[in-house]
Parts: structure tokens; sequence; C-alpha cells
């Protein structure tokens, strides 16, 4: 017998996941320049990091022979003090995706389960099969989480129901008159696990951290990949009652988060004027996309985060056509969504880029 015989199956049988295509794989399969292609694929921000945080990082750079503070006490007060709670509120992760892995390293095993949205952000369900819990996943009408119908699914076995909003890769949004009536249900063998790495996208987000300070039972998940343009320094949050909050620290790594990365995200953190500017490229890149899609007939889900969910009709297809000149969007076959593909906003210039090769894609498979 070989040794992945002895592997538990459940690891066996898992499909990994699979991220956007590299800038770097694209160029070497093509043989094109870098330089050339436009990657709107992962939900990057497109204005690069804070020239704050790269400052920071370059000068962190000199104490890369010392070990990070294991508490990340700078960066969980300054996270802390900036949406409002206390440092012991503030789990920080190796991207907000070790805080998923943390709460079900915590709370699941063979006996409990884990409920989601039918088209939610599909490391929901690896981590649930990694931890040999029971996976219930709920239709979401019109892509918008049934918050309802979650709590309807909840039964004795349930321990963390995850709510990604706005949710990826819909980028549609469920309002607080919802979630508070989902709280309203929640029994207390649960956690509720707001997954909000978009939130300071929208508008007129919901409040769930009222639930924090209440010492309700919930974390709420942030990221600073997205806004702060840090994807490539991993580092998330979680934000929980200091109970909840103390049993994730328990299940962490110690020196998860690097020294480099804390000090972009504290220094990324305190840079309003590069956040600012991202979520104004974000609406206005957003509107740019709404415009044109509409005026070509393409449906489209509107969002409220930084990516939108286009149907094209045989999405690995007009991926796979797409990348060949240089645009790299998403499938969504994986997501049990063959015929959309899902649409990052760049910058203006990756914008028209991306609109001037879906259109050539598109009119080559509607005359071939």
């Amino acid at each position: 017998m070989t040794i992945d015989s002895y592997a538990n199956r459940f690891v066996c049988d898992l499909v990994a996941y699979e991220p956007g295509k590299p800038i770097d794989e694209t160029a070497r399969e093509l043989g094109l320049d870098p330089s050339s292609i436009v990657k709107v694929a992962s939900n990057e921000n497109p204005l690069g990091p804070s020239p704050k945080a790269k400052a920071a990082m370059k000068l962190a750079l000199d104490d890369a022979h010392i070990y990070p503070d294991g508490g990340g006490f700078r960066l969980r007060s300054a996270i802390a003090e900036s949406v409002g709670l206390d440092r012991s509120n503030v789990v920080i992760g190796n991207g907000s995706n070790e805080i998923i892995e943390l709460l079900c390293h915590t709370f699941l095993n063979g006996r409990t389960g884990l409920i989601a949205a039918e088209h939610a952000f599909v490391v929901y369900k690896l981590m649930a099969t990694l931890f040999g819990a029971n996976y219930i996943e709920v239709p979401d009408p019109g892509f918008v989480h049934d918050l309802d119908g979650m709590a309807d699914a909840i039964d004795e076995s349930t321990r963390l129901v995850f709510i990604a909003n706005p949710n990826n890769p819909t980028g549609t949004m469920v309002d607080q008159a919802a979630i508070d009536r989902f709280m309203d249900r929640l029994p207390d063998h649960v956690i509720a696990v707001f997954d909000e790495a978009y939130i300071e996208f929208p508008e007129n987000p919901p409040d769930t951290l009222r639930y924090v300070r209440e010492g309700r039972n919930v974390c709420v998940l942030r990221t600073f990949s997205k806004l702060h343009g840090l994807a490539a320094l991993r580092v998330g949050y979680g934000l929980a009652p200091a109970h909840i909050a103390e049993l994730l620290q328990k299940a962490r790594q110690p020196f998860n988060v690097n020294a480099i990365a804390q000090a972009g995200a504290l220094a990324a953190i305190n840079d309003r004027e590069h956040m600012d500017r991202t979520i104004q490229v974000n609406r206005e890149g957003m509107a740019f996309y709404e415009k044109e899609l509409a005026a070509r007939g393409l449906e489209f889900v509107p969002s409220f985060a930084n990516f939108l969910l286009v149907k094209t009709g045989s999405g690995d297809r007009v991926f796979k056509e797409m990348l060949a000149q240089g645009v790299i969007v998403r499938a969504m076959s994986s997501y049990k969504l063959p015929d959309w593909i899902r649409i990052s906003i760049g910058t203006p210039a990756q914008n028209q880029r991306c609109m001037e090769v879906l259109d050539s894609v598109l009119a080559a498979s509607t005359t071939a």
C-alpha cells in the first residue's frame, strides 16, 4: 500500500482551492511581457499598497533577523482603536483565511456542522471538509444570502454560520434588518461569522460590530488585502467578544503574522488618503462597467464590492480566450456558475482594456 492510502479520506477527496491565474505564470505560458498583462481576477487593489505602508515595510526589513511580536500588540491596538473595540477583541491572522481556519479548529469536528450560502466563498466548504464536519448549503435566490433560510437550517449540531457580506463572488449584500432578524434567532450554541472582506466599499454597510460590543456569539472577519492593497502580505483579523477571541488565540500558531506584514498593516490603517482614493477609483470603475455592460445587453449582478459577476455564457471558454489576449478574469464554474465570469475593478486603463478584449471574445463566439 502507498502512503496516501493511510491519509484521511476527506483530504484525499478534496478539490484544492484554485486561486486566480498569476501574472508571471501567464507571461511564461504565453510568451508575453508581464507588464502588458491585465489581471482583473482576484479582487485586488489596482492602486497597489499605501505609500506609507511601503515605507514602513522597508524600515522593518532592517530588523528582519528578529522574530515578530507574537501577540501583535501594536497592530491589534490600532485595529481596535479604528473600530471602537478593545485589543482583547482582536485576533490577527495570516489573511482572514487563517481566522476562518482558527474558527474551524476551535468549533468543528465530525459531529458538528457549518452552514453557508450556496454561492459563497468556496473556502468555507473546504474548511468544513478538512475538519470532517457536516457542510450545509442554503440556496440564495437572486444570489443574495437567505438569512431566514439559513436560520431555519440550524440544528443541534450546528456550530458556525458563515455570512459573507458583501458576498464573494456575487457582490450582493444583506441589509441590517435581515441581519438583526437572523441574530434574534441565533441559538447559544452557534457562532455567526460575518466575513466582511469588502465592507469598506458600500456606502451604508450594516453594523455587525454592535453584536461584538454586546458580547454575542459573533466573529467579524476583515482584511488588509482589498481596501489597503496588501494582498501579498496576508494580513487579516477577526473581531469577537473577548471570550471567543481568547479561544481563537489558543488555536493560533505563534508568530503567524510576520513583522514586515505587521509594519505595513499598521501604516496602512492610518492612511486615510489612500483608502479614500481606492474607494473613489472603485466607484468610478463600477459605474464604467455597469454602463458598458448594460449597453451591450450583458447580464450582471449589481455589486457592493470591488468586482462584478457577469454572465457571458461558457465562462471557462471566455476566461481562456481572454487569457490568450493577456487579460485575466475569473471563471466561475467552481462556484457552480459555469456561464459567468467575475471581473475585478481595475484602473480606468485596465477596465477599458478588459472591455475591449471581452468584446472581441464575445464577437468571435457569435460569428464562429
